[in-house]
């Protein structure tokens, strides 16, 4: 027998949404009171204010549907996790468990990726600047290194001759794809014949294993055409090689760049409606590739590096509000505990930004400051909000990507990070600074010391 559902009487509640603006009115202006199930208050209360927060239910989907968005269209797929995005060790392990590798572009990341049980061999490793005794450590361990310059290549030759071994390399390859500004400061440029000069080179000096290919279009690229052209000329260079050398390329890394859903200042859109899905970043590489006339037994591995797309959405700002003020020209204007020193990406995006507690329906345009001593320390330059006070919450959405990372010590202390797990519950996953880790490696000398 079918119980009877318990009555719960109506109930009307008045919605306020505010001036018209270019978009209609808007209704957003719900609570936000707890992060998969862990009340934002509690936490501040707990770890202190303000607070980073990530989701592991939203990085695990993130991943599992890109990595299933990918493999469905292509037979031979493989991510490596960007560590610069965010290197947090519980969040890289996550990645990892996961099944994706490591890409790093310092020794200080291959180090943190070492530590966190990423295979020598299937590790990634990036960037302009790769010291003599990184290369050394790269090549012995086997790792993928990816030559960014001809310096770089000829240092390797010689450290092959040094070490009587054959480095797994590959190429970085810059290009046009129609994106400005280009991103031609990284690798060898595509349209003037540097790229095969360097591939000329390698094959030509016998002392590097010439495994793949690798590029990365920029940030945040918002045009999914701009993919397909930079696979289209990947795979024309992959096969170049196979005609002319008969050597086979083993693997095309595509880079990342992938966008959020985040909206980037200056704008007239919401990032939520203009930014492609992941399947369409999918679908131009993959097609791009399958048509290229690979034989299918030669099939190139696509490597992946995807970062911000993957953990932007993961990520929580939650703070205190410290005071409210009038603007001398009217404006209103509220100073919160958590500042740019932090939140980097407020430099770029207008974040998303909520209350935690039940506030009043009417709302009022308001500039939202951080709490350093800058004029320049603006998370919000105007957004609407209810009538804050002080002692009420708020959380900013979208910033796991990045903001960890390029968080700096200024004026204030970097705050803790904590990791909701897939049953809600809490972990602190970064300690809250305080003042003897930020003085942990000064050194004070004698004659300054007056205690």
């Amino acid at each position: 027998m079918e119980t009877k559902k318990t009555y719960e009487r109506p109930l009307i509640k008045p919605l306020n949404t505010g001036l018209m603006n270019k978009f209609g009115t808007r209704t957003d202006y719900a609570t936000f009171p707890d992060i998969d199930g862990a009340p934002v208050a509690d936490l501040l209360e707990k770890y202190g204010s303000p607070l980073f927060v990530y989701s592991e239910n939203t990085i695990r989907k993130n991943f599992v549907d890109a990595k299933r968005t990918f493999e469905t269209r292509y037979p031979k797929v493989q991510f490596a996790w960007s560590y610069k995005t965010c290197y947090l060790n519980a969040v890289c392990n996550i990645y990892h468990s996961e099944g994706s590798w490591g890409e790093v572009v310092s020794r200080f990341e291959y180090d943190k990726a070492i530590q966190n049980g990423v295979k020598p061999a299937n590790i990634i490793f990036n960037g302009p600047h790769k010291s003599d005794d990184d290369l050394r450590m790269a090549s012995k361990n086997g790792s993928l290194i990816h030559i960014d310059h001809f310096d770089e290549l000829y240092k390797l030759h010689e450290i092959a001759s040094e070490l009587n071994i054959k480095p797994r390399v590959a190429i970085r390859v810059n290009m046009d794809v129609g994106i400005y500004p280009k991103w031609d400061r990284f690798g060898f440029n595509y349209e003037n014949g540097q790229a095969w000069e360097a591939i000329n080179k390698i094959i030509a000096n016998g002392k590097l294993e010439l495994v793949g290919l690798h590029t990365h279009i920029g940030t945040y690229i918002m045009v999914t055409s701009a993919y397909a052209l930079a696979a289209k000329k990947m795979a024309d260079l992959a096969l170049s090689i196979k005609r002319q050398f008969n050597k086979t390329i083993t693997y095309i890394d595509m880079g990342g760049g992938f966008a959020s859903k985040n909206t980037l200042k200056g704008a007239y859109y919401p990032g939520t409606d203009t930014i492609p899905d992941i399947s369409e970043y999918a679908e131009a590489i993959t097609s791009t590739l399958l048509n290229a006339g690979f034989p299918h037994d030669e099939l190139p591995y696509l490597y992946m590096e995807t970062g911000r797309a993957l953990i932007d959405n993961a990520g929580f700002m939650a703070g205190t509000v410290i005071a409210n003020k009038r603007l001398s020209d009217g404006r209103s204007a509220t100073i919160v505990d958590f500042g740019v020193n932090t939140l980097f990406t407020s430099f770029w995006y207008d974040h998303r930004v909520t209350h935690v507690e039940e506030l009043g329906v009417h709302t009022e345009d308001t500039v939202l400051y951080g709490p350093l001593c800058m004029n320049i320390d603006v998370i919000r330059e105007n957004i609407a909000l209810p009538a804050l006070r002080p002692g009420n919450h708020l959380v900013v959405h979208y910033v796991g990507a990045y903001n960890v990372t390029q968080s700096m010590q200024f004026i204030s202390f970097r705050p803790a990070v904590v990791l909701i797990d897939t049953n809600g519950k809490p972990h602190l996953i970064r300690q809250q600074e305080n003042l003897d880790i930020v003085q942990s490696h000064e050194v004070l000398p004698d004659y300054l010391n007056n205690k």
